[in-house]
């Protein structure tokens, strides 16, 4: 059996794994830094701090658990309506939503039959937005990226998706993401998987060693 047809199929508790492992390791270095690191800058999400990116992935992640997704969550607007409610909280307290609602959120995104998967993965690729804003290393990697990987080639499937064969400096097996059955011939990437997240994410790849062919990098963005 190859990964394509490993990934043709969903995994309900991918998203969950993806949280936990995330929770794991995000939070307990969270709970280490000073309070100004929370005001630095992401540049993965101009306009925002580190504690902004985080007041919004806790807020998202707690309206899964507590099923409030009203018609325009997570639209830009809503977004902001949620970091502005959490404006007079501590950062310790953030940190503590983000923790419960990443416990609790897994088994609620399961259930939805993959409706909310999209929301595991995002919130994995905002705490490498934190990472990088903090210069930690690890940034869209780590011990998650396996399972982001899988997710990224399900969702982007079931999103018919830019079809696009993925040759993986760090992955044994070619990764087939997107539209199988798409008009236009798969579009072929050869670099490493932190790089492949950075540009199905809409996040800087500047510097990278890649080859992208038969396909610009905005058609990857999944988030667009």
């Amino acid at each position: 059996m190859t990964s394509a047809d490993v990934y043709d199929v969903r995994d309900p508790e991918r998203p969950g794994r993806l949280l936990t492992v995330e929770r794991d390791t995000l939070v307990p270095l969270l709970r280490t830094r000073p309070d100004e690191d929370f005001a630095r800058p992401a540049a993965a999400c101009p306009g925002w701090s580190v504690r902004d990116v985080l007041a919004h992935c806790s807020a998202a992640l707690t309206r899964v658990v507590e099923d409030r997704l009203e018609e325009g969550v997570f639209s830009p607007a809503s977004n902001d309506r949620d970091i502005a409610e959490r404006a007079g909280w501590s950062n310790a307290r953030i940190v503590d939503e983000l923790e419960r609602a990443m416990t609790e959120a897994g088994p609620v995104i399961a259930k939805a039959g993959g409706a909310l998967d999209g929301v595991g993965l995002g919130e994995w690729v905002h705490a490498g937005d934190v990472r990088e804003a903090l210069g930690e290393p690890g940034a869209y990697a780590g011990a998650g990226l396996p399972d982001a990987l899988a997710l990224l080639a399900w969702l982007t499937r079931e999103r018919r998706h830019v079809p696009l064969q993925a040759d993986l400096d760090d992955v044994d097996e070619p990764l087939r993401l997107g539209d199988p059955v798409a008009p236009r011939p798969p579009a072929r990437f050869i670099g490493d998987a932190t790089t492949l997240v950075r540009l199905y994410s809409g996040r800087p790849a500047a510097g990278a060693s890649y080859e992208l062919a038969g396909a610009e990098p905005g058609e990857l963005n999944l988030f667009a």
